[in-house]
């Protein structure tokens, strides 16, 4: 995501980071790096222009500061530009005061809409809150189909309408029926995925208007392929003129995206980015914030995200346990084990490590498989249950028979072996060195809430 705009812009402002001071000189000629990057990454032009400007005229009128380098001040310009940019804060849904609060999705065919659908269902509900789907794409072959099967992943309802064994090509009566569905079930959100077509047209406009008009939805948000760039942002114009939404869903953003649309279409529709999408997996959906947006693009990192992740899976009890697990030397393969079950729930691997500032750009080109952890747990699992808690009973014997199981060499059992060892010195060298009526906080280190 980013990765050649974050190339680019690094070239740019490195160009800056020799210089003794900012003048004119050198920031016209960043500037005009920094346009071009923009440009390549699609863009708009007006927004491009718009951009370098502002940034010029912070550059050339802050203050010196001898502290920082010339390349670090306008790092910190360039970062708060971004932020603004991209919408300052993060923006969330407009929840009604009555429940349901409806929540209808619109966009171009192939944007991505049901899947969104399916996992904002996710999103929600992982927040305690009680979601509904109603399938108003009719047209599209397996639609409603689709959407069953995404809403039975996620252990939500879905309404629909079959008369005769036929779906009901009503997309405004489905979506009426929906609500009052979904009040008598005592559901509090409603998810309408409506119809789209390859290309906006007077029909498809006038039919999400309609459905609009019956359900009154209280946040309509406008789903956007990002890798079509800038005919993601005449598409959002063409919508945002008739259904005045409310904000923007980025979907494909894990896909060779320049990022164009995610910089251009906050400024031309202005209208809040509001989620993005960047995986296939349900969870693949995360609200859009700025600030961290524009670490990521910056080479920064974003580690508040990456804790998050980490507080899905880890809380302070847990934290605790493992603490006096370590602190006793009781920690054992079963412990690690469920360490990295955890630590696999938590995402894609390569984006987790994207995540820690100064990684990710070291790894964007490495092929970083989810599975990287699956020979280390067929080892563990092919140890009995004594070979798990007491791992210094294993013997030359059990190490063949484990590898046998684990269909790997027995070196790999050593090296397995050698590496939880030196790892618990590691834990208990670091519990240690926390000194006398002090304890290792490691829900801080593993993302658990203090």
């Amino acid at each position: 995501m980013f990765d050649s705009l974050s190339e680019k812009l690094d070239g740019a402002l490195k160009s800056l980071s020799g210089q003794g001071k900012i003048n004119e000189l050198n920031i016209a000629e960043s500037m005009r790096e920094i346009r071009r990057a923009l440009l390549d990454a699609d863009v708009n032009y007006q927004v491009a222009r718009d951009f370098t400007d502002r940034i010029k005229e912070k550059a050339l009128g802050s203050e010196v500061l001898n502290a920082v380098s010339p390349g670090q001040q306008i790092v910190k310009i360039v970062y708060d530009e971004l932020v603004y940019f991209l919408g300052g804060e993060q923006e969330d849904i407009n929840f009604s005061t009555q429940p349901p609060t409806v929540i209808l999705i619109a966009g171009l065919q192939g944007s991505g809409k049901t899947t969104f659908t399916g996992k904002l269902a996710h999103h929600f509900k992982s927040l305690g809150r009680a979601p509904m789907l109603a399938a108003a794409d009719v047209y599209r072959p397996a639609a409603v189909d689709q959407l069953k099967t995404l809403a039975e992943s996620v252990g939500v309802p879905v309404y629909s309408i079959e008369e005769d064994g036929q779906i009901v090509q009503d997309p405004v009566r489905i979506a009426r029926e929906a609500v009052k569905a979904a009040r008598q079930q005592a559901r509090d959100i409603l998810i309408i995925d409506t119809a789209g077509r390859l290309h906006v047209d007077e029909k498809m406009m006038k039919e999400v208007s309609d459905i609009k008009s019956a359900v009154n939805p209280s946040e309509i948000l406008f789903v956007v392929d990002a890798m079509t760039g800038q005919d993601a942002v005449n598409t959002a114009v063409e919508f945002n003129s008739q259904l005045n939404f409310d904000g923007v869903v980025l979907t494909k953003l894990d896909g060779d995206t320049r990022g164009g649309a995610a910089l251009s279409i906050r400024k031309v529709v202005e209208k809040p980015i509001k989620f993005a999408s960047t995986g296939e997996k349900l969870d693949a959906l995360t609200p859009f914030y700025p600030e961290r947006m524009a670490q990521r693009i910056l080479g920064m990192g974003d580690v508040v995200s990456f804790v998050e992740k980490a507080q899905e899976q880890f809380d302070q009890s847990q934290a605790e346990k493992l603490q006096k697990k370590i602190s006793s030397e009781k920690f054992d393969l079963e412990d690690f084990l469920d360490q990295l079950n955890r630590l696999k729930k938590m995402g894609s691997m390569k984006d987790l490590v994207g995540m820690i500032p100064g990684v990710g750009r070291q790894v964007k080109d490495m092929d970083i498989e989810d599975d990287a952890f699956v020979h280390i747990e067929a080892i563990i699992y092919s140890m009995t249950k004594d070979e798990r808690q007491q791992p210094e009973i294993i013997n030359g014997s059990r190490r063949r028979r484990i590898a046998r199981g684990a269909g790997v060499e027995v070196r790999e059992v050593n090296q397995l072996l050698k590496q939880f060892r030196d790892m618990k010195k590691m834990m208990k060298t670091m519990t240690k060195l926390m000194g006398k009526g002090r304890s290792l906080d490691l829900s801080s280190m593993m993302g658990g809430r203090a």
